[in-house]
């Protein structure tokens, strides 16, 4: 455990983050996970409203350092693929 004081603070600085990031990556699996159902079930107009709030949450997730441009990017890549694929269908 840290014994000088910037390191306790950089202790407790860092254990906010580690929640607050954890805590977006699972509301973003939540949110990727309800367009994936969606896409599963064939409904292509919920996916689409699910595929909005999903990458609406991708991209602050990127403006707050939470996730990786190129990762967000990806995953909103599939999911848009998947979603036209099953339009054209």
């Amino acid at each position: 455990m840290a014994t000088h004081k910037s390191a306790e603070k950089r202790h407790r600085q860092s254990e906010k983050r580690r929640a607050r990031n954890h805590a977006l990556k699972a509301r973003l699996r939540t949110l990727v996970k309800k367009v994936t159902t969606a896409l599963e079930k064939k409904d292509a107009t919920a996916a689409k409203t699910e595929l909005q709030t999903a990458a609406r949450e991708l991209d602050k997730a990127v403006a707050k350092g939470v996730l990786h441009r190129n990762n967000a990017s990806r995953r909103l890549s599939r999911l848009t693929l998947r979603l036209n694929a099953l339009g054209r269908a």
